[in-house]
C-alpha cells in the first residue's frame, strides 16, 4: 500500500529531472558560413530588385518620387510609423474588459476523502467520507473588469496615439531631408552631364596646345619663358576644370542610391535646358522663422512628447486610487456530488495599495524633471532652427549672387572668345591665343554650371530648414509616374527671370600644327 502511494511521487520526480536535464542541454548556436551566405544572397536579391522599371530619362520630380517610394531609409521610417499604428490598435484592446474561458480536468488514483473529530473528547464523529469524484471535468466563462486598469489603459492609449504622430513627424522629417539631398544630387548630376563633352574637348585641346607650345620651345621660335608661361596657364585651367568636374561626377551614383536603384543600374537623366531663371525666395526672414517654427517636424515631435509627459502625470494620480474589480461568469463541474453542476457566479473586490501614496511625490518629480528637459530641448532646438533659417537664407543669397557673377563672367568670356576668333580668322592673332581663350570659355561654362548647381542645393537646403512638406498627402499607393505628376504640380518653384546668357560659341576647327 505504501509502495503504491509512492509511485506518483517517483513519476513526478522523474519528469522533473528530465525537464531540468533538457534545459541544461541548450548550447550556443554559431552561425555557419552557409547561414551567412544565404542571408547575404537574400539581402542582395532584395536590394537588386527594381520595383518599377525605368521608362525613360529621369527628371527631377521622378527622381524625388522614386526616392520617396523606394529609398530604404525612408521605407524604414514608414515601417516604424506603421508599427506605431499597430501598437495603437493593441492599446485600444486593453480598454476592453477581460473575457476568459477556462476548461480543466482533475484526476487522481484514489478518492479524496476525510473525516471529522469532536473537539470535546476527540472521538470520530463521522466515518471517512468523500464529496468528489476521482475524475472531474470543469469549465467556466467569466467576464471581469478592472476599473483602475481601464483608466490607466485609457491614458496609455492616448500616449500611444501621440507616439503615432511622433512616428509620422519623424517620417516627414526624413522625407524632407531626402528631397533636399535628391534635389542637390540631381542638379549636380545634370551639371556633370552638361559639361562632360566640354571637359573632353578641353583635355584634347590642352594636350594639343601643350604639344604646340613644346614645338615652339624645341624650334626656338620664341623665348622659352613665353611658351612656359603659356603651358602653366593651360595646366592651371585644366586642373581647375577637372576639380570642378570631379566634385560633380559622384552625384550620379549618389542619386541612384537615393532613388533605391539597384547598384550598377544604368539610367539616363533628363537634362533640361540651361536655366535663365533662379528660384524666388521671400526675403522676409521673420516670415521664414514663423514658418519654420510652425512646420519643422522636430519641434512638432517635441510638442507630442510634452503631451505624453503631461498624460504621464495623470497616470501617476490615477495610481493613487483604490482598485475595484468586478466579475461575473458561468461555471460548470462534472462532480456528481454537487447539487448544482451549473451555476452563475459574480463578485466584486476592492483593493488599495496604501504604500503607493509614498511613491507619488517621487514620480511627480520625475515627470516634472522630464517636462523641464523637454522645455530645454525645445528652446535649444528653436534656436538651432532659427539659425538654420538665417544660414540657409544667407547661403541661398550668396549662391544666387555667385551664379549671377558666373553667368556674367561667362557672357564676358564668350564675347572675348568671339572677338579672338575674328582676330584669328583675319590672321591678327596666333593659334595659341585662340586656343587659350576657348579653354577659358570651357572653364567659364563649367563654373557657371557648378554655380547653378550650388543655387539649387542652397534652395533645397533653405526649403528643408523651413519644414516644407516633401510630398502631397494620400499618395502612398500611387505609382511613380502619378506621384511625379503630383510633385510637379505642387513643387514647381516660382522663378525670377533674368536675361539669357550669351550664345554658346559654336565649334570651329582650329589648326594646331603647321
Amino acid at each position: 500500500m505504501k509502495t503504491m502511494a509512492n509511485e506518483p511521487l517517483k513519476v513526478l520526480a522523474w519528469v522533473g529531472a528530465m525537464v531540468m536535464t533538457s534545459g541544461c542541454m541548450i548550447k550556443p548556436y554559431v552561425l555557419t558560413d552557409e547561414d551567412v551566405r544565404t542571408r547575404a544572397a537574400n539581402d542582395l536579391q532584395m536590394v537588386s530588385t527594381l520595383r518599377e522599371p525605368l521608362s525613360g530619362p529621369i527628371d527631377l520630380y521622378e527622381a524625388i518620387a522614386r526616392a520617396l517610394k523606394f529609398n530604404l531609409d525612408a521605407k524604414v521610417k514608414a515601417m516604424q510609423a506603421q508599427l506605431a499604428h499597430q501598437q495603437l490598435n493593441v492599446a485600444h484592446y486593453t480598454l476592453l474588459p477581460q473575457l476568459s474561458a477556462n476548461a480543466g480536468f482533475d484526476g487522481r488514483n484514489s478518492y479524496s476523502g476525510g473525516g471529522a473529530q469532536s473537539l470535546v473528547d476527540g472521538r470520530p464523529v463521522l466515518e471517512p467520507f468523500t464529496s468528489s469524484d476521482k475524475n472531474v471535468v470543469s469549465g467556466n466563462l467569466a467576464l471581469s473588469w478592472d476599473v483602475l486598469d481601464f483608466g490607466l489603459s485609457y491614458v496609455r492609449a492616448q500616449q500611444a496615439a501621440d507616439n503615432v504622430m511622433i512616428a509620422e513627424e519623424e517620417r516627414r522629417r526624413i522625407a524632407v531631408r531626402l528631397v533636399q539631398d535628391v534635389r542637390s544630387a540631381y542638379w549636380r548630376a545634370v551639371s556633370a552631364e552638361r559639361v562632360l563633352y566640354r571637359v573632353k574637348f578641353l583635355d584634347e585641346s590642352v594636350n594639343k596646345a601643350l604639344e604646340r607650345a613644346q614645338q615652339i620651345v624645341d624650334k626656338k621660335l620664341q623665348t622659352p619663358l613665353t611658351p612656359l608661361n603659356y603651358r602653366r596657364d593651360l595646366l592651371n585651367i585644366q586642373r581647375e576644370v577637372q576639380r570642378l568636374y570631379r566634385e560633380l561626377s559622384t552625384a550620379r551614383v549618389q542619386l541612384a542610391s537615393m532613388m533605391g536603384l539597384p547598384p550598377g543600374t544604368e539610367y539616363d537623366l533628363a537634362v533640361p535646358q540651361r536655366a535663365s531663371t533662379v528660384p524666388v525666395v521671400d526675403p522676409d526672414t521673420g516670415r521664414m522663422e514663423e514658418q519654420a517654427l510652425l512646420l519643422r517636424a522636430e519641434l512638432r515631435s517635441l510638442d507630442y512628447q510634452k503631451r505624453i509627459n503631461a498624460k504621464e502625470a495623470r497616470a501617476v494620480f490615477l495610481e493613487m486610487f483604490p482598485n475595484l474589480k468586478l466579475s461575473v461568469g458561468g461555471y460548470y463541474s462534472s462532480n456528481s456530488f454537487f447539487l448544482y453542476q451549473n451555476w452563475l457566479g459574480y463578485a466584486s473586490q476592492l483593493s488599495w495599495n496604501l504604500l503607493s501614496a509614498f511613491r507619488v511625490p517621487a514620480k511627480l518629480k520625475a515627470v516634472e524633471a522630464h517636462r523641464q528637459v523637454l522645455d530645454a530641448q525645445s528652446l535649444a532646438l528653436t534656436m538651432t532652427i532659427l539659425t538654420e533659417v538665417h544660414v540657409g537664407a544667407l547661403q541661398f543669397a550668396q549662391a544666387s549672387q555667385e551664379y549671377l557673377n558666373a553667368r556674367s563672367y561667362h557672357e564676358t568670356q564668350l564675347a572675348i572668345t568671339d572677338h579672338t576668333k575674328n582676330l584669328w580668322l583675319t590672321k591678327s592673332t596666333n593659334d595659341l591665343t585662340f586656343i587659350r581663350e576657348r579653354v577659358n570659355d570651357v572653364l567659364a561654362e563649367v563654373r557657371m554650371d557648378s554655380a547653378q548647381s550650388g543655387v539649387e542645393s542652397a534652395y533645397a537646403t533653405l526649403m528643408a530648414s523651413l519644414g516644407e512638406d516633401a510630398a502631397p498627402t494620400g499618395t502612398d499607393g500611387q505609382s511613380v509616374a502619378a506621384l511625379a505628376d503630383e510633385l510637379r504640380k505642387q513643387r514647381a518653384p516660382a522663378v525670377d527671370t533674368v536675361s539669357e546668357p550669351g550664345r554658346r560659341l559654336e565649334s570651329h576647327a582650329i589648326p594646331l600644327a603647321n
